[in-house]
C-alpha cells in the first residue's frame, strides 16, 4: 500500500497538462519583493515632495490657512426695510436705524464663556432695564452658566439624584433639570446690572453656532464702540453693527399695514417654505400680513453679508463685511390720509344719526370703499364696527375686505346681464311685476307689487323689482313663470352656476385681485348642493354674501362698460434717497384688467340708464316715487349726478331677549359723475332696523352722497 497512487490521466495513459513545475520559485518571489519596495520608495518620495512644498516653498500660505480657520463661512443679515407713505407722502410705517451689539457664536463656546462676556458687557454698555421677557428659567440658566455655581450645585446632589430608578446615570438634559431645581430664590435675587447680564446671556445662548444675532440695541457712544472694537479679540464673537426698529404711525390705516417679525423670530414656520423658495434666510425679518407681506420683495433691503473668521479650534476671532447691504424700497399708497379720515367721519356721523332716528338699535356699524373708476386705485377703505351690547364704535378698516354681508338688490344689473347671456330676455324687454306664486311656496313680491304691472329692464332697476329677476331665473331653467306652477329642479344647479359666473365677472363672489393678501371672497355655499329656491333668492341678492370691496369693484366694472380692473392700494415703488426718504420712482403700479363682462354696448346702455333712473327717475308707482335712490339726487344735496343701485337685503336677527326680528343690510353700488365716472363706491350697513310699515333707513344713500360731495370738494371732478 506504500505504492504512490496514480492519477486518472496516468491510469488512462494520457499526459497531465494541468500540473506545472516551477523551475526556480525563489527567483520569482524575489522579483515581486523588489517591485513592492520600488512602489513604496516612489510613494515616500512623493510624500517628501509634498511636505517640502508645504513647509518650505509655501510656508506662509499654509500658516495663514491654519490661523484663519473657517474663513469661507458667510453670515447673511437683512437690511432695514423701506418706508410706507400715504398718497401725499405722510409717513405711515418707517424704519429707524439703531446701533447694535452683535454676537456670533463660536463652535466651542461654552455657557461659562458667554456668561463672562455678558458680565463684561454690563460694565461697558448703558443699562437696559427692560426685563419683561426675562423668566425665572432665564435667571437660573444664567446662574448655572457660572462653572463655580454649577460645581456648587453638583456637590449638593446625592447619588440617587444623579441616577435613574435602575441605577443608570442620568443624561445631560435630565441631570440639568435636577440642577435647575436646586437653584434657590436667593441664588437668583439679582440686581439691575445682573438682570441686564441675564438678558444679554439669554440672547447669546439662543444663538446657533456660527450664527449672528443682535443681543442689544441702543445709542452707543463713540467711546463704547471704540472700546468694543479694540477688545474684539477678548470679547469673542462680539462686534458693533447696525439694526433697526419698525414704527407705525397711529392712523386708521395701521391695521392694514401688517407687521414685521423680529430677528429672533425670523421667518414664521407657516411661511418658511414660501420665503425660502424666494431666497430668504431663516432669520430674515419679514412681513407677516397685508401690505408688509404683500410687498415684501420690494420692502426687504439688500442683505448685509459678513465672513466669520475663526481660529483652528473653531473660536470666532472676528468678522469681515463683504457686502454692506442697503435699505429696501419705499411704497407710496393711493390713499390720501386726509380723505380717508374725512370718509371715516362721514360714516361715524351717519351711523349716529341712524341710531338717533331709531334705525340702528341693533346696528353692527357701516363700511364704505371708494375706488378710482379709471385705474382701480383705492381712495378709501372705511370701516366702523359697533358693539351691539355697549354701542361703542371703533374703526374697522380691514373689515372692508374681510367682512361679508348679504348684498340685496344691488346685484340686479348682474342678473339682467346673466339673462341676456342666456338669451332668455332681449335688451329692454318688458315683463310683468306680479306676485310669483309657486306650488307649495310663499309668494315672492317686490316692495311695490300690486296686481300685475308691465315694466321694462330699466324700470326693473329703477323700481328694484324682485319679481322681474325671479322670472329671469325661471327662464334660465327653461320654465317661464305660470301662476302656481311646479318647478323641475333638474337644471337648477346649472342655472345657478351660470348666474354666479356672471356675478363673478363683475367682481362679486370672487377675488377682486386686491394687491395685498388677506381678502375674503364672501360666503358662497357649494353650488352643487343648491336648489331652485336658492337660485331664485340669488337672482335678487338674498343668498351669497360679498365684501364692501367687491361691491365697489362691481360699481367700477359697471362704470368701465364691463371691464373689470383689480383694486390696488400701492401707487408706486420708490428708491430710498440719501436722507432715508422717498427717492426716484422704481415702478409705477398700472391698472390690471382682471375680466371683461360678456355684454353688448346696447345692453350696457340699458344698465347705465337704469342706474341713472334709480337716482333721478320721477315716475310714480302706487302713489310713491319709483326711484329707489332718490336721496342721492341733486335736490337732496348731491353736487354732481350719481348713478347707483340700492339694496336692502332682509336678514333675520336674534335679539338679546331671544326674539327674532327682521333687519336689513342697507347697501349701495354707485359711480359718479354719471357722464364721466371718476369714482366708484360700495357701501354696506349691516343690521339696520325696519320700522312699522316696512320703512327702512336711507343711510347707504346718505353715505354715498356725502362721499361724492367730499371728493368733489377736495379734488374737484373733471
Amino acid at each position: 500500500m506504500s505504492e504512490k497512487r496514480k492519477t486518472r490521466n496516468e491510469l488512462s495513459g494520457k499526459k497531465d497538462k494541468t500540473r506545472k513545475v516551477l523551475k526556480n520559485p525563489t527567483m520569482l518571489a524575489s522579483g515581486r519583493v523588489k517591485l513592492l519596495f520600488f512602489v513604496i520608495t516612489v510613494l515616500f518620495l512623493v510624500l517628501i515632495g509634498k511636505l517640502y512644498h508645504m513647509q518650505v516653498m509655501n510656508q506662509s500660505f499654509y500658516e495663514s490657512k491654519q490661523s484663519g480657520g473657517a474663513g469661507s463661512l458667510q453670515i447673511v443679515q437683512g437690511s432695514p426695510r423701506g418706508n410706507i407713505y400715504d398718497a401725499k407722502g405722510v409717513p405711515l410705517a418707517t424704519t429707524e436705524p439703531v446701533e447694535a451689539i452683535e454676537y456670533t457664536r463660536g463652535q466651542n463656546t461654552t455657557a461659562d464663556d458667554m456668561r463672562k462676556i455678558a458680565d463684561r458687557l454690563v460694565g461697558i454698555l448703558s443699562l437696559d432695564n427692560d426685563f419683561d421677557q426675562i423668566t425665572e428659567r432665564d435667571k437660573k440658566d444664567y446662574f448655572l452658566a457660572d462653572a463655580g455655581n454649577l460645581n456648587k450645585i453638583n456637590q449638593q446632589l446625592t447619588k440617587g439624584e444623579k441616577t435613574d430608578k435602575r441605577g443608570n446615570l442620568l443624561t445631560g438634559a435630565e441631570l440639568y433639570k435636577i440642577q435647575l431645581s436646586k437653584v434657590t430664590a436667593e441664588d437668583i435675587n439679582f440686581n439691575e446690572q445682573q438682570m441686564f447680564a441675564v438678558k444679554l446671556f439669554k440672547e447669546m445662548n439662543a444663538t446657533a453656532v456660527f450664527n449672528t444675532t443682535v443681543i442689544t440695541t441702543g445709542n452707543l457712544t463713540a467711546e463704547q464702540q471704540a472700546y468694543i472694537g479694540e477688545h474684539e479679540g477678548e470679547l469673542q464673537g462680539v462686534s458693533v453693527g447696525n439694526s433697526w426698529n419698525r414704527k407705525y404711525a397711529d392712523t386708521v390705516l395701521k391695521p392694514l399695514l401688517g407687521t414685521v417679525t423680529t430677528q429672533k423670530q425670523g421667518i414664521p414656520s407657516n411661511l418658511l417654505d414660501e420665503y425660502l423658495k424666494e431666497g430668504f434666510q431663516r432669520n430674515d425679518r419679514v412681513g407677516t400680513a397685508f401690505l408688509e407681506k404683500g410687498y415684501e420683495k420690494y420692502l426687504q433691503g439688500t442683505p448685509k453679508i459678513s465672513k466669520v473668521l475663526t481660529d483652528k479650534q473653531g473660536n470666532v476671532t472676528g468678522t469681515e463685511v463683504e457686502q454692506k447691504g442697503s435699505k429696501g424700497d419705499n411704497l407710496k399708497l393711493t390713499i390720501d390720509l386726509q380723505f380717508q379720515n374725512a370718509v371715516d367721519r362721514i360714516l361715524e356721523e351717519q351711523v349716529n344719526a341712524m341710531i338717533a332716528d331709531g334705525f340702528g338699535t341693533y346696528s353692527q356699524g357701516a363700511y364704505a370703499v371708494v375706488l378710482d373708476s379709471k385705474t382701480g386705485a383705492v381712495l378709501a377703505l372705511s370701516g366702523l364696527k359697533r358693539d351691539e351690547t355697549t354701542g361703542a364704535l371703533q374703526k374697522d378698516t380691514n373689515g372692508t375686505f374681510q367682512s361679508a354681508f348679504v348684498p340685496g338688490s344691488v346685484v340686479k344689473p348682474a342678473t339682467l346681464t346673466a339673462g341676456w347671456n342666456a338669451n332668455v330676455i332681449a335688451n329692454n324687454q318688458m315683463l310683468y311685476d306680479m306676485p310669483i306664486q309657486l306650488a307649495g311656496s310663499s309668494a315672492i313680491t317686490s316692495w311695490f307689487t300690486n296686481g300685475s304691472l308691465p315694466i321694462n329692464a330699466v324700470q326693473a332697476l329703477e323700481y328694484s323689482s324682485n319679481t322681474y329677476m325671479v322670472q329671469i331665473a325661471l327662464k334660465m331653467l327653461g320654465q317661464p313663470y305660470v301662476p302656481n306652477m311646479s318647478v323641475d329642479d333638474s337644471k337648477s344647479v346649472e342655472a345657478f352656476k351660470k348666474l354666479r359666473e356672471t356675478f363673478a365677472s363683475y367682481g362679486l363672489g370672487t377675488s377682486t385681485g386686491f394687491d395685498i393678501p388677506g381678502e375674503e371672497i364672501g360666503y358662497l355655499p357649494d353650488a352643487n348642493k343648491t336648489n331652485v329656491s336658492n337660485l331664485l333668492m340669488e337672482s335678487f341678492g338674498q343668498f351669497d354674501t360679498y365684501t364692501p370691496l367687491q361691491l365697489a369693484t362691481y360699481g367700477m366694472t359697471l362704470a368701465n362698460n364691463g371691464e373689470r380692473l383689480s383694486p390696488h392700494i400701492v401707487d408706486g415703488i420708490y428708491e430710498t434717497d440719501s436722507q432715508g426718504g422717498m427717492g426716484n420712482l422704481v415702478k409705477n403700479i398700472t391698472p390690471k384688467i382682471m375680466d371683461k363682462v360678456n355684454i353688448t354696448p346696447e345692453n350696457m346702455d340699458v344698465l347705465h340708464y337704469g342706474m341713472y333712473k334709480v337716482v333721478h327717475g320721477n315716475e310714480f308707482v302706487n302713489g310713491q316715487i319709483g326711484a329707489t335712490g332718490y336721496y342721492m339726487r341733486p335736490s337732496q344735496g348731491a353736487e354732481v349726478s350719481i348713478s347707483a343701485k340700492t339694496g336692502t337685503a332682509e336678514v333675520p336677527y336674534k335679539a338679546p331677549d331671544g326674539t327674532t326680528l327682521p333687519v336689513t343690510v342697507n347697501n349701495v353700488v354707485a359711480f359718479a359723475p354719471t357722464e364721466n365716472p371718476q369714482i366708484s363706491i360700495g357701501v354696506m350697513v349691516p343690521q339696520t332696523t325696519v320700522k312699522e310699515g316696512g320703512v327702512t333707513s336711507k343711510i347707504g344713500q346718505n353715505i354715498t352722497r356725502e362721499i361724492t360731495n367730499l371728493y368733489n370738494s377736495m379734488y374737484h371732478f373733471k
